[in-house]
């Protein structure tokens, strides 16, 4: 199975696909970050926010287990280390790579922080809050909507989270 959005020809390269392919590198570090996560035994989502240029200034896994916070999502861990590194809460100009798609908690932090962008790997049917279930980050009614990228290594962050649920 390739890593192609829906409906994409059965030819579709997503290496060669130039609005995920830049996204690849950053969601590997999102990976890494998720990887960690099962030895707490935390649902393996992990995220990175990079800065306007792209150097990495926060890094974040689920740690609602290892914590006991039910805040503890990946996306909010990041969000915080990056703010802290730039010094505001305003992200502005920033981006979160992460390997689920945000639930709708996550999904308000990201409006909230400004934030001009959310790339995202797997779909979650379940409790996704970017444009599955929800669309909490593009709602009109919000006064603040970053772009979204979904579906970046989406077979390889799936295929963790099945894992994960398959071996518990």
């Amino acid at each position: 199975m390739n890593d192609a959005h829906p409906g994409a020809d059965p030819g579709f390269d997503p290496g060669l696909d130039p609005v995920r392919a830049p996204w690849q590198e950053p969601m590997r570090a999102a990976l890494e970050e998720a990887g960690l996560a099962p030895a707490t035994g935390d649902v393996p989502v992990g995220a990175v926010v990079l800065a306007p240029d792209g150097t990495v200034i926060g890094r974040g896994r689920n740690e609602r287990e290892a914590t006991g916070d039910p805040t503890g999502h990946a996306e909010v861990l990041a969000l915080r280390e990056a703010a802290r590194a730039v010094g505001e809460w305003r992200l502005s100009g920033c981006t979160l790579v992460v390997t689920l798609e945000p639930c709708t908690m996550c999904a308000g932090a990201i409006v909230l922080s400004r934030l001009d962008r959310v790339v995202y790997g797997a779909v979650d049917e379940k409790a996704g809050a970017a444009g599955s279930l929800w669309d909490v980050v593009r709602d009109r009614r919000l006064n603040h909507r970053p772009e979204v990228v979904s579906g970046v290594l989406a077979d390889e962050c799936s295929a963790l989270l099945t894992r994960f649920f398959r071996d518990r």
